[in-house]
């Protein structure tokens, strides 16, 4: 009877343990899918210039992709897309239609890819927005964030469509998509071109003057997909007031600001919380200089809280701005400068402020508007370090006064001794 009774006690722990582990199961956070990057090779006649260490643009850039395939994480899903690469007429019509995707993108073949690579001939004409707008179709939709790294030598010779116009069309669609360019020919205008289309989607654009530099960026590019492979900031669309702005939690947002633009946003707040908060704005056009991006926590009615701080990140192509705040510190604030402010309306939900000073340059185009990402963060409230405290107002006075007599006084002693003994001596 006993042995029965335990078994049973066993059997129905175990039915129990299998029930509570069901649900668990269930809600465990999804699979994340893999780093997806496509490399986009231009392969038309003019890559077949012999002015690189010697050799041929082409068969350097055949080089390089074949030191990356076999450096590749085994994580990465990549793919390659070729323009230029098979038509050989004349006929400009038809030669602006030539991009085709050689290796889709998935985990690598590496002798495949290899193999596909190694038969290519520069060959025809450059369509580069025709090849940039089916690289995105060739990744796809997903939750994270894609690179396209192209590589090339000239500027499009097909537009329309303009590679820097499908370049913001894309960054707009808020598809997270980021274009890493490569030039491989030292021409100012292919330059700006390609500085165009990385700037656009928050890319960077690498003048590539050997095979060792165009091997070891490719490299760094395909690793930093792996690096960057996060959840993509979620859209939003900022408004024109308070009131009707997006309430966001903490996280991460994407937007589009016009020129000379301001654009709400709502943060809930709890007493004893911190807000920290940062705001980039990618120029991804030209714009006139000297104008700058500004961050803005105010409260409901309207009354500015703290006004955020630039923030230099090194690139000339982005601006960033923070700002911290916590309602406790701005009563410690106020009640240390002993003013009686006026009746403080305690803000449950603080309206953040992206502004923009920025003006087009003429022949700009306004839209879509330039790219926003704003990040969101509410901590327990850090109070701040103590330190020493040596009053204020006439207690401050009467210490700085003591320490100065103090001062002069040991002062005064050691000159008259170093007097009377210079005069012994």
């Amino acid at each position: 009877m006993i042995n029965f009774r335990r078994s049973t006690a066993v059997l129905l722990g175990l039915l129990a343990t299998t029930a509570l582990a069901g649900p668990a199961q269930a809600d465990e956070e999804p699979v994340p899918e893999p780093p997806r990057v496509e490399l986009v090779l231009d392969v038309s006649g003019s890559m077949r210039a012999a002015d690189i260490d010697g050799r041929t643009r082409i068969s350097v850039a055949q080089q390089a992709f074949n030191e990356v395939v076999d450096a590749l994480p085994e994580e990465t899903q990549l793919g390659i897309r070729v323009l230029g690469a098979t038509y050989r007429g004349k006929d400009k019509k038809v030669g602006c239609q030539d991009t085709q995707q050689i290796v889709p993108v998935a985990p690598v073949d590496r002798s495949a890819a290899k193999a596909a690579v190694a038969t290519l001939r520069p060959t025809g004409f450059t369509p580069v927005g025709l090849a940039l707008r089916s690289a995105a179709q060739d990744l796809g939709a997903g939750a994270t964030t894609r690179r396209i790294v192209l590589i090339t030598d000239g500027e499009d010779t097909c537009a329309p469509p303009d590679p820097c116009e499908v370049a913001r069309e894309l960054a707009a669609q808020g598809t997270s998509l980021v274009v890493d360019t490569l030039g491989l020919a030292p021409d100012d205008k292919v330059r700006r071109q390609l500085l165009c289309i990385a700037n656009a989607t928050g890319g960077t654009y690498t003048a590539a003057q050997s095979a060792e530099e165009l091997t070891d960026r490719i490299k760094q590019l395909v690793e930093r997909a792996g690096d960057t492979h996060t959840r993509a900031p979620t859209v939003v669309g900022g408004t024109s007031a308070c009131d009707s702005a997006p309430l966001l939690a903490p996280g991460v947002y994407a937007d589009r600001e016009a020129f000379s633009e301001h654009r709400y946003y709502r943060v809930p707040i709890r007493p004893g919380q911190e807000l920290r908060a940062s705001v980039s704005m990618a120029l991804d056009r030209a714009v006139n200089r000297d104008y700058g991006v500004l961050l803005r926590a105010t409260a409901a009615d309207g009354r500015e809280l703290v006004r955020g701080a630039d923030a230099g990140s090194g690139r000339t192509d982005v601006l960033s701005a923070g700002l911290r705040w916590s309602a406790s510190a701005d009563d410690e604030d106020a009640a240390e400068t002993g003013q009686s402010a006026a009746p403080i309306i305690e803000p449950t939900t603080v309206c953040l402020v992206v502004s923009n000073s920025f003006a087009p340059r003429p022949g700009t185009a306004a839209t879509p508007g330039m790219p926003v990402e704003l990040t969101i963060d509410v901590v327990a409230a850090a109070p701040a370090p103590d330190g020493p405290h040596l009053g204020r107002g006439w207690v401050l006075l009467a210490l700085l006064t003591i320490a100065g007599l103090l001062t002069g006084l040991l002062a005064g002693l050691l000159t008259r001794w170093w007097v009377a003994t210079w005069r012994e001596n």
